[in-house]
């Protein structure tokens, strides 16, 4: 069968431009003759020396460090001192032994500790804490100097500070992960500094898990998994049928939950899988609803239609209290399916869309309380530490239903909107709304996420999809910082995630 996706602004075609990973990278090696020359000194003495190579970006640098008694280590810690005028807590990272000999950087003479999240450009003041299996213990000064980042395109080292986070501001995280398909992953700081950048392919659908990146292609069956030290390793996803990772990868059951077009749809089917890419569980939405619609009195043809991206699944989210998949259709609804059968159990969405007018799909709707807004165009489905339905929600109507079947409602503008849900009684409420004064408008992509009592809300497409806006929420859902940074079509960051660069220990 021959697919056919209806030409639509903003996401689809944002992941298949033309990646430029090469470009990026090189301009983060350019540095390499600029101002500063890498390199490193330290304070060691006696029978300890520390000398450091350059990693693939001026981000990454590797120290080795030899001595008498390093055979002797229980652990290390490095901590990289903050830049004048910072707000974000330092970049540290611990490493125990058994975590270096399991990456093969201990040699008979020594060892070498990887060191990321540097500052480019800057004499970056490093604390090495090195701890013995004798208890005693060991801090070592450290100043590596890097060569100068510089964006191609002016995006990542130009950001527009709208609102600078105030010093002794309380967030829950101090390193974002920005998802974009014009480069690698990118990792900034809450000043808006780059401190990463990956070595890898760009694509929507990302993950940190592990202390590292799970990334899968937009043109292919292929997993990258990006380690903070720049490797890079690949591996397929054991599905024959599975052309190309579509959106997001979230945390599944037990493995990672991933989204993809295959060789019969688009944008239909969900995947939990493993980081190698052994298939775990398969939910083809087109073939559970049919299946669903049909033993229920409805001609599902009329919904379910191969070819056409009349899904658009962009979301899923595992939920443990009832072992199900909430899962994130953008054409349609919020729906919520059993784990094991895939039988749908509710459906959140606006009654004004196409999907309404079917007696079986409006027999699993609930009822949304007087004054909520209904998800519209959601991304990035969660649930929040209180057990609340969390989504970005867009505001965009349907844009791929059949001639003259409703579309559903629109807003000129995007929120965040969490809902507490009673399945029983099969209600909803909209508990609270994120409203951002003025409005923002962000028609596709985008997401909201809570890290312990915080907040980060990506506007992936915001000034009519000119600007991408990332703001940090306080617990009160107060605004700590607001930066914009240039976009077309959510290349720069389709969605963003939270990431502990401030506390990282690899056992």
């Amino acid at each position: 069968m021959a697919l056919t996706r209806f030409p639509v602004p903003g996401f689809q075609a944002a992941v298949r431009a033309p990646v430029r990973s090469s470009m990026l990278l090189a301009a983060a090696l350019a540095g390499c003759g600029g101002s500063n020359p890498f390199q490193v000194s330290s304070d060691a003495s006696g029978d300890l020396s520390v000398v450091g190579r350059q990693g693939p970006t001026p981000f990454i640098a590797y120290l080795d460090v030899s001595g008498a008694n390093v055979g002797s280590l229980d652990s290390v810690t490095y901590q990289i001192q903050r830049k004048p005028g910072s707000v974000s807590k330092p970049v540290q990272a611990s490493y125990s032994f058994a975590a270096l000999q399991a990456r093969n950087d201990v040699t008979e003479t020594g060892l070498t500790i990887p060191v990321f999240g540097l500052y480019a450009d800057t004499q970056n003041q490093a604390t090495l804490h090195l701890v013995f299996t004798d208890g005693s213990s060991r801090d070592v000064q450290v100043k590596i100097t890097t060569p100068a980042y510089e964006d191609p395109d002016g995006v990542y080292d130009h950001p527009t500070i709208v609102q600078a986070r105030a010093a002794g501001s309380s967030l829950g995280y101090d390193f974002v992960a920005l998802k974009s398909t014009r480069a690698s992953v990118v990792v900034i700081d809450t000043d808006g500094t780059v401190r990463w950048i990956g070595t890898g392919t760009p694509s929507a659908a990302t993950i940190f898990t592990d202390n590292g990146f799970v990334v899968g292609s937009p043109t292919s069956q292929q997993i990258e998994r990006l380690e903070l030290d720049g490797t890079v390793t690949s591996s397929q996803v054991d599905d024959p049928s599975v052309v190309e990772f579509t959106h997001n990868i979230d945390p599944g059951k037990t493995g990672l939950l991933a989204e993809f077009d295959t060789t019969t749809e688009f944008d239909a089917t969900a995947e939990e899988i493993t980081p190698t890419g052994s298939v775990l569980m398969t939910w083809s939405l087109g073939d559970l609803l049919s299946k669903y619609m049909s033993s229920h009195g409805d001609d599902p043809t009329a919904f379910v239609r191969p070819g056409t991206d009349w899904f658009h699944i962009n979301a899923t989210t595992y939920d443990p209290r009832d072992d199900s998949l909430i899962v994130s259709s953008r054409e349609n609804f919020v729906i919520k399916l059993d784990y094991a059968t895939g039988e749908p159990i509710w459906i959140l969405g606006d009654p004004t869309k196409y999907w309404y007018t079917f007696p079986s799909l409006r027999a699993k709707a609930l009822t949304l309380a007087d004054g909520g807004f209904y998800p519209i165009g959601q991304h990035s489905t969660s649930i929040t530490s209180d057990g609340l339905l969390m989504v970005f929600n867009d505001g965009t109507p349907s844009v791929n239903q059949p001639t003259g079947a409703p579309a559903g409602q629109s807003r000129s503008y995007a929120v965040v909107s969490a809902y507490d849900i009673d399945p029983v009684a099969m209600t909803a409420q909209e508990v609270w709304r994120y409203e951002h004064q003025p409005d923002l408008d962000s028609t596709y992509c985008s997401s909201a996420y809570q890290t312990g009592s915080s907040y980060l809300v990506d506007y992936a497409l915001a000034s009519n999809g000119t600007n991408l806006r990332l703001i940090g929420l306080n617990q009160n859902r107060e605004v700590v910082f607001d930066m914009a940074f240039a976009t077309s079509g959510c290349q720069t960051s389709w969605n963003s995630i939270p990431i502990p660069f401030d506390n990282l220990q690899f056992e």
